[in-house]
């Protein structure tokens, strides 16, 4: 998120200030630790070692300009992938198909009778000859506009519902008021309803005082 790999795992229960503040202890740490750090009488920045080096380097001494360099070369450039794979894993690896599975096929699914968006379209070599696919294109980094619809709502959007096969998407219309004329023509609602704001639990403090009175 904002170029920074966020990782989405971690779930604080509502009521567990512990974990929420460790969490956010986390999150807000620094690059380096504060109390190992301190300015001397002519400007230059020292910095204390956590653990001493074999030549028993204990302090690292460091010009202001030179420091902040330093600490510059620690953030990362916007979406900068963070998690490196090497071996059968890396990206261009020879055995990564062996290794890594692939999706599961849901397109074996018979369309019914008339059924326009499920029917299989050929593909068609630019000697103008039929040919069908071998090998399944590779996964693209960003996921579609379907799949995200899947993994958060568990709806698949793309599913045809007479047949229950794979539709395909023929026009993506982005202009707003081309959407709305749209919907307003198939008698669809064409704007959001409202949001309302959200609602905070009461205390357990305050449900007590009330069942007291």
């Amino acid at each position: 998120m904002g170029g920074i790999s966020v990782h989405a795992n971690v779930a604080v229960p509502a009521r567990d200030r512990k974990r929420l503040e460790r969490l956010c202890r986390y999150a807000a740490r620094p690059p380096i630790a504060a109390d190992r750090l301190s300015i001397i009488e002519d400007g230059r920045v020292i910095y204390m070692l956590k653990r001493r080096y074999r030549d028993g380097t204990t302090h690292v001494l460091f010009e202001p300009q030179e420091f902040m360099e330093k600490l510059a070369a620690l953030v990362p450039p916007p979406r900068f992938n963070l998690v490196r794979y090497h071996g059968v894993l890396a990206p261009a690896a020879r055995l990564r198909a062996r290794i890594v599975p692939n999706a599961p096929d849901i397109d074996g699914r018979g369309p019914h009778p008339g059924c326009e968006a499920a029917k299989p379209h050929a593909r068609t070599s630019p000697s103008g000859e039929g040919s069908s696919p071998t090998r399944r294109t590779p996964r693209t980094r960003n996921s579609t506009w379907a799949e995200l619809m899947r993994r958060v709502f568990a709806v698949d959007v793309l599913e045809c519902w007479h047949c229950h096969g794979r539709m395909r998407i023929l026009a993506a219309i982005h202009p707003p008021d081309t959407t709305r004329k749209i919907l307003e023509h198939l008698g669809l609602p064409s704007r959001a309803p409202p949001i309302a704001p959200a609602v905070s639990e009461p205390e357990p403090a305050a449900l007590e005082a009330d069942f007291i009175d």
